[in-house]
This record gives structure tokens, sequence and C-alpha cells, in this order.
């Protein structure tokens, strides 16, 4: 994937204002319109212009781009930073279905994508929680009268990502996060706003779930109550384990005594190291289930995960005389083909 960069698209330095923004973009739409320009590639320009417009001019989407970093030029091979997004937060406001449509790989990959489960949306792709009224117009606390009667409306949504290590799943845990979020100061600059929130962490909280905390998103209006501030679950990138809902697989390795004559053997676990067996004649990359041992369930009614021990066979290296011996005793008392399927008819 190529970076882009929107700046650059604009002719605008990182440090322009919300209104430079603008003006750029009206500048450039007019002069690369497919209906007005006479350039070979103005539509092709006129659809770059388009695209940095949607983002830069969106505070939330601008905040997002500038987060990732400066470190790109335009057209290098790019990826965004892992976890990136940590802390993020954005409010629940609903964008307009299709303004970003057909924009490029770059974008959608930044600016588009959900998470699997269907719920929250990327940074830039905001959403309202039902019921929540469209309070954009209003002030922080600015009230509406109609018939003389005063107008409260709920405050908006707000969402943020936190990663976790995976073994606070298995516990739970107390959490310090910090979160920043994106706001437009009186000069038109895009700023963050830091807050820090202590988190419960509840035991068999799974990958995409999201934490409800009432009251900590934004600001009702009038006597509106305050919107609530969800949480979406990710874990760490782990060195033993690899999650999937709420079942955790570990990659096992075992000695070849071991996978043919069968072995009991203990193996480690986010709770702590338990033990197993391994049946006789066992082959490399044989799953072996532990029931309940994956993350557990969230409350009394809750089914637990399951772990998966992955067997990997692992040879002993023939490093000494005595080592080569032995392989050698091994040659001679196996008739094994390992690659006898070779011969026949692959169909």
């Amino acid at each position: 994937m190529k970076y882009k960069d929107y700046y650059e698209a604009l002719a605008l330095p990182r440090s322009a204002t919300q209104d430079d923004i603008k003006r750029a973009y009206r500048k450039l739409a007019r002069k690369y319109h497919p209906d007005l320009s006479k350039l070979d590639d103005a539509e092709a320009q006129f659809k770059e212009v388009g695209e940095a417009y949607s983002v830069l001019k969106d505070t939330e989407k601008r905040a997002a781009y500038d987060r990732m970093g400066s470190q790109w030029r335009n057209g290098e091979e790019f990826q965004p930073p892992p976890q990136w997004d940590e802390g993020f937060e954005f409010n629940g406001a609903e964008g307009h279905a299709g303004e970003d449509a057909g924009f490029g790989e770059f974008f959608e990959a930044l600016f588009r994508g959900v998470h699997a489960d269907g719920g929250r949306a990327s940074p830039g792709r905001r959403r309202r929680a039902p019921g929540a009224a469209r309070n954009e117009g209003m002030g922080q606390h600015q009230e509406a009268a109609y018939g003389g009667e005063r107008y409260a409306a709920p405050g908006q949504d707000h969402h943020a990502k936190v990663v976790i290590d995976l073994e606070e799943a298995y516990r739970g845990a107390q959490r310090s996060i910090s979160l920043e979020m994106p706001v437009l100061d009186a000069s038109g600059h895009v700023t963050l706003n830091s807050r820090t929130l202590n988190v419960s962490i509840p035991k068999g909280v799974y990958g995409g779930q999201h934490l409800r905390l009432a009251g900590q998103g934004g600001p009702g209006f009038g006597d509106g109550r305050a919107g609530d501030l969800y949480l979406e679950i990710h874990f760490h990138e782990h060195g033993r384990f690899r999650v999937d809902g709420r079942d955790v697989t570990i990659d096992v390795p075992v000695a070849p005594w071991e996978a043919a004559l069968g072995a009991r053997i203990t193996v480690p676990t986010p709770d702590g190291a338990v033990e197993m067996t391994v049946p006789q004649n066992s082959a490399g990359g044989r799953r072996l289930r532990l029931r309940g041992k994956g993350i557990p369930a969230s409350g009394p009614s809750g089914t637990p995960g399951d772990l998966y021990a992955q067997l990997n066979v692992v040879l002993p290296p023939a490093d000494s005389d005595q080592a080569r011996a032995a392989y050698e005793t091994m040659r001679q008392a196996f008739s094994f083909e390992p690659r006898e399927h070779f011969s026949g008819d692959p169909s």
C-alpha cells in the first residue's frame, strides 16, 4: 500500500488551519474540475484533492492521520503502525452515508475498516448510538426552546480502543488508561485533549468486546444526560498464545519419542501451568483440546473458551557421535519412507 501525503495534495503545511484547508480545496477543486479543466489528468487530480480534503476537513480524521506520523513520503510503501489508534477517543456522530465512497486503498485501510464483530468503526468513520440526537449545531451548554419549553438532548457516545494483556482477561485487572480526543481550538488548529481514567477490566473479557462506561462520553445539552464511553478491547500480541474469540492456541514442542510413545507433559496457560497427555502416535500439527482452559466465561451462565495445544515435533540435533549412532539405529530399525506418497497418482 502506498502512502498518501494529503497535505502535499493540497499544497499545505501540516500547521494549516481548518480554514486554510477549506480555501486550498476550493481553489484546487476549481482548477481540476473535469468540466472546467483541460488538463489530461484533471479527473485523477480532482479525485486526489477530494480524498485529501475529506480527511483533513474532518477534525477526527485529520487527528487520526496526523497520529500515524509524518515520516513517510508520498508514494512510499506504507503499513499503519501496530495499535496506532490505541487510546484515540472519537465521538459517535454519524457521517453521511456514502460521502467517502470511491476513495483508494490507503483511505479505505485507515478510515473505512470495521471490526469483524460489526461494532466500533475506525477513527473517522463515526457513528451515532441508537436513539442519540444530532447536536452538531448546538454549543456544549446551549439549549434550544420550542414553544417556550427547554429542549434537552443526550450527549454523544464516545468510542476508544484499549489494548490489554491476555492474562488480564483471565484474571481481571484495574487499569489506568490515557485517552486523547481531537478538538478544534480557537485558532482553527486540531489539538488533542488528554484525560486519564481508572478502569476495571472484568474477568472473561474477550477481543472485540465493548466495555461501557456510563456518563463518560460527551456532555448532554440542557438537562440531557451525558453520553457513554465505549472501550473496545484488543490484546497485545503475545509471544506464546494466539487468540480466536475465547479460544486460545499455543504451539507445544515435543520430542519424537513423546509423540510416538505418548507422554505426560506440562503446558503453560495464561493462568498457570497444567499437565496434559500426548497420545501415542501423535503427528506434528495435531491439536489437543484442554476444555475450559481458554478465556473464562464473563458470567455464571457463560461458557469459557478452550485452550488448544498444537504439537510441533522437534528433532534433536545429530551433533555428536552418540546422537548420530542413535539416528543410524533408527534408520535400520524402521522400514519408513516419508515420501512414499510421491510415487502415486497426485489426483
